[in-house]
């Protein structure tokens, strides 16, 4: 007969668990999953994991393949505590359950692409795209950040190494994006350019050289041609040799070039001379040089000098540019920084004075709280110096900003802009004082002496009348007739395309000759009339000018080219000329655009840029 602490020892206690004779260090199943093998486990010397024991009472437990059916119900029937925990574990993994990834998920995200794949191309194309339309420089790929990035973004990827960027993927695409323009410039009748002279910041001296040209369906196109190292001399003669090279290696003939702008630079103005090519001068530098001329006075130097101490003392002191920002706000003036001048753009010296007068009472205050800069307080002589300044300089820049657009025309505005200098932004007014009116009037002589060349006058004259917008407006009456008679001469040169109808004479039958009537000889005579090229040709251009000139005028904010892509069918020959002269442009700002980008590109950092890898990556940067 058995005890009761025997009977205690097997039987199911208080507790409802069954507590172990023995302990016995159980090794848990491999490869489990389930929560339930957290109390089962296998003997350590049962290799074959056979034999199921309860790690809380020790108990053989028969299961068969891993099936938990009877592992649950031992625990429920004899180890409540740990079946609720179990079962409790299970809802828990139900409610949040752990997402697999799949084998097709893994596969993606371990096998790089190959490098000849489209994936793998098509990324390393984008990351040429970035680096030369960006200006990046090509270490970039190297960068810690950046790999991450593009690693984050797709991990099929390896990035490919700087060398093949630099002389592989951007040389291609150099090559790519050339024989594009090489087909666009196939297809162009005339054009025009622009061209100027540059050094790196490692004095490494370069020539521009852009094409401006309208297609046939009358969109404006720029586009940069080269940003060619040039270390010769810069005489006239080299000049006019490089830019010959230049339009021959594009095979560009010399005949469909319109016009060149350029500086007023005496061995860039020799050299298109030696070239025998039209020329005009860049509206901006000749409006740079007007105003500079205007500019020699002692009063001036004084008042523009006061300025730049000025804007020297805020910029290199905090504590006054702190103290500025604290006036501005008390004085309820609009928070600007001052603005400093560059000597080579006439703009900036109106910006920063225009900014000085704005901000004159905020910077008096300061001024006045430190004796040591003090005595730069303006005087009210100053003051008057700098309002005349700025009254006279403030409606030029919009003008020169407006003309020195790529996408818009702008030659055949030249006139109508000084007609307005003329008129009214330079009119000498009756309020105004007598520094004011020098200014304005020495300003406009410069201008009309230097635009009253004959050559720039025949090709301006000839570039208005093919403004719908204009025509005939800006043209004083004694010059109509000679611009009239040499846009007939120029359409007259035009052969239009000849429309070849289909032939119907073997459809028409014979019809039998009758008796000639009075009006057959009427006939006849207007027939042999007509017969004469040469007078119906003249007819057709006369007809075609009359007819564009009894027009109305388009309003002045029109776009002049969306007319000429509604009316060429109906113009022709003026459609022609439109394109030849319209596209022609005002400012050479196109070249001096290639120079920015040329400095965003040969940086601090990359002084040591190849000139012929400068010329890719500038002539990238603006054609893509």
């Amino acid at each position: 007969m058995r005890t009761s602490e025997t009977m205690n020892d097997e039987t199911p206690g208080g507790s409802g668990e069954l507590r172990p004779t023995e302990h016995t260090e159980l090794v848990p199943k491999k490869g489990s999953h389930s929560v339930v093998w957290k109390y089962f486990g296998f003997k350590q010397d049962d290799d074959k994991q056979s034999e199921v024991h309860c790690k809380v009472c020790s108990a053989l437990v028969g299961t068969k393949h891993g099936n938990t059916t009877n592992l649950y119900n031992h625990l429920k029937r004899h180890h409540k505590v740990q079946y609720d925990e179990a079962v409790s574990k299970n809802s828990e993994n139900a409610s949040h359950p752990t997402k697999q990834t799949s084998i097709t998920a893994t596969i993606h995200n371990a096998t790089p692409y190959p490098p000849n794949s489209s994936r793998h191309k098509e990324i390393t194309a984008g990351i040429s795209y970035h680096l030369a339309k960006d200006m990046a420089p090509i270490n970039t790929v190297q960068h810690d950040g950046f790999r991450k990035m593009i690693n984050i973004l797709d991990k099929r990827y390896s990035m490919a190494s700087r060398n093949y960027f630099s002389k592989v993927a951007l040389p291609a695409m150099y090559n790519e994006q050339r024989a594009i323009v090489e087909a666009e410039l196939r297809e162009v009748r005339y054009f025009s350019a622009t061209s100027d002279l540059w050094s790196s910041r490692t004095m490494e001296p370069y020539m521009s050289l852009t094409v401006h040209f309208i297609a046939t369906d009358f969109t404006m196109k720029s586009r940069c041609l080269q940003t060619a190292f040039f270390p010769e001399d810069h005489t006239g003669e080299a000049l006019a040799q490089g830019l010959k090279e230049a339009l021959a290696s594009w095979n560009l003939e010399e005949e469909k070039m319109t016009c060149i702008t350029t500086d007023n630079g005496q061995n860039i103005v020799k050299a298109v001379s030696i070239n025998n090519w039209t020329r005009l001068q860049c509206f901006g530098h000749r409006l740079h040089l007007a105003i500079e001329n205007a500019m020699k006075d002692s009063r001036v130097d004084r008042a523009v000098g006061l300025c730049k101490k000025l804007v020297g003392s805020f910029s290199h002191s905090w504590k006054r540019r702190r103290d500025l920002a604290e006036a501005q706000n008390e004085l309820k003036l609009p928070v600007h920084k001052l603005k400093t001048e560059c000597p080579t753009r006439w703009g900036s010296r109106q910006a920063m004075v225009h900014r000085i007068l704005e901000q004159l009472p905020a910077i008096s205050h300061v001024l006045s709280l430190d004796r040591k800069v003090r005595h730069l307080i303006p005087t009210w002589q100053d003051v008057e110096i700098l309002e005349a300044i700025n009254n006279t300089l403030t409606p030029l820049a919009d003008f020169t900003d407006a003309l020195s657009g790529e996408q818009h025309v702008s030659i055949s505005s030249v006139k109508p802009v000084l007609h307005l200098f003329e008129t009214s932004v330079l009119a000498v007014q009756e309020d105004d004082t007598d520094f004011t009116k020098s200014l304005k009037s020495n300003i406009l002589r410069y201008l009309q002496e230097k635009y009253r060349d004959q050559q720039t006058q025949d090709l301006l004259h000839i570039a208005t009348m093919l403004d719908p917008r204009f025509k005939m407006n800006y043209i004083r009456d004694e010059h109509k007739a000679t611009v009239r008679a040499r846009l007939m001469d120029e359409m007259t040169d035009i052969a239009p395309a000849k429309q070849s109808a289909p032939s119907t004479a073997s459809l028409v039958p014979p019809v039998k000759k009758g008796r000639k009537t009075l009006g057959s000889f009427f006939k006849a005579a207007k027939v042999n009339e007509e017969s004469d090229p040469a007078l119906h040709l003249e007819q057709a251009v006369s007809s075609e000018l009359d007819s564009y000139l009894l027009t109305c005028n388009i309003d002045s904010e029109d776009d002049p080219l969306i007319w000429w892509e509604q009316n060429k069918g109906q113009y022709p020959r003026l459609s022609v000329l439109a394109r030849k002269y319209l596209g022609i442009p005002a400012t050479i700002s196109p070249s001096e655009r290639l120079f920015s980008t040329g400095g965003n590109i040969v940086t601090c950092h990359r002084s040591s840029l190849k000139p012929q890898n400068v010329d890719t990556l500038v002539f990238l940067a603006k054609n893509l």
